[in-house]
This record gives structure tokens, sequence and C-alpha cells, in this order.
């Protein structure tokens, strides 16, 4: 299939396709006039990486991990391979952190509101 038919079935446009071309993480096949061809295991490829997309990883963590990436009857789940607990725990505190910091800024505008 082509990079259309591919965006259409996995709900990713060709421009996110494009681009995990780009980084590494999708790698499709070439016919010889240079067209992208895809197969049946791209489709689930490109769910894997939306599932870690939307776990809050980037492309090159991804990169470094998508063959840690299993698909069941529950979705997309991971495998721990070496390191990838590591990552997942500083993306995890990263987030702690940033929580931490919007509710800091919460609380300053309530109090700001409150005045007057």
């Amino acid at each position: 299939m082509q990079i259309g038919e591919l965006a259409k079935r996995t709900g990713v446009s060709t421009r996110a396709l494009r681009h995990y071309e780009d980084t590494g993480v999708l790698i499709p096949e070439r016919t010889t006039h240079g067209y992208r061809v895809y197969t049946e295991a791209d489709i689930t490829r490109v769910a894997q990486i939306k599932a870690m997309i939307s776990a809050g990883l980037g492309t090159a963590t991804i990169k470094r991990y998508l063959d840690c990436a299993r698909v069941g009857d529950h979705g997309t789940s991971l495998e721990m391979c070496p390191n990838l607990r590591t990552e997942l725990d500083s993306i995890a505190e990263r987030l702690s952190s940033k929580q931490a910091e919007l509710r800091q800024t919460q609380q300053r505008l309530s109090e700001l509101a409150s005045i007057g």
C-alpha cells in the first residue's frame, strides 16, 4: 500500500508518517521508482508508535525501544528491555515536576484573583 492508504488506515497524517521515516522509526520499502510501499506489518508498527507517542515518548526514545513494543488484546504494551525502566522513570519524574509547577501556578493565580 502507498502512504495515503497507510495514513487512512492508521489515522496518522502523511506528514507524520514521513516524519516517522525521517527519524528511522518507520522504514518503508521502496519501488524501483522510489515510491514508498507499506505492508500490513507497518499498520501495527504505526499503532505502536502512536501508543508510545501518546505516552510521552519522543521519536528518539521510540527508536531505541520500539523492539520492546508488543501488541496484544489490550493494545500496545512495552516489555522491559534493558534501560527502558530508567527512561520511563525519568519521563515520569519530569511529568511530576511539571505537574508541581502547574499546581504552584494555579495557586498563585487563585491568590491573585482573591486579592482585591
